[in-house]
């Protein structure tokens, strides 16, 4: 089964920036729709943004202006540039995926993303 791996976690002050990166276990070009979600401790998962195949992307309001998601040209890896950090960024991350080819949602194992103030 296909997996999504992410990497780009870290600890980083506030007010500073990270890069995560989510790339499929296997060579790809049927990824729909990709993004990020996050959870923090006590708390539901939540949309963070995502992008179509068309390129279109959808952002929660708290990170718009702050962070930006992308795809590489091929469309297998995609990238959360998170700028201007906020200790409320803290959260574990986790890639999702949607495939052209089935309807279930495909998770990454999450990846840590501690802001300190």
């Amino acid at each position: 089964q296909i997996q999504l791996v992410e990497s780009g976690g870290g600890l980083v002050q506030a007010g500073g920036s990270l890069r995560l990166s989510c790339t499929p276990s296997e060579s790809t070009n049927t990824i729909n729709v990709i993004g990020w979600y996050r959870q923090a401790p006590g708390k539901q998962r939540e949309l963070v943004a995502t992008i179509s195949r068309s390129g279109i992307s959808n952002y929660a309001d708290s990170v718009k202006g702050r962070f930006t998601i992308s795809r590489d040209v091929d469309k297998k890896t995609a990238y959360l540039q998170m700028n201007s950090l906020k200790s409320e960024d803290t959260a574990v991350y986790y890639c999702n995926a949607r495939f052209l080819w089935s309807a279930s949602d495909f998770w990454g194992l999450g990846t840590q993303v501690t802001v300190s103030s």
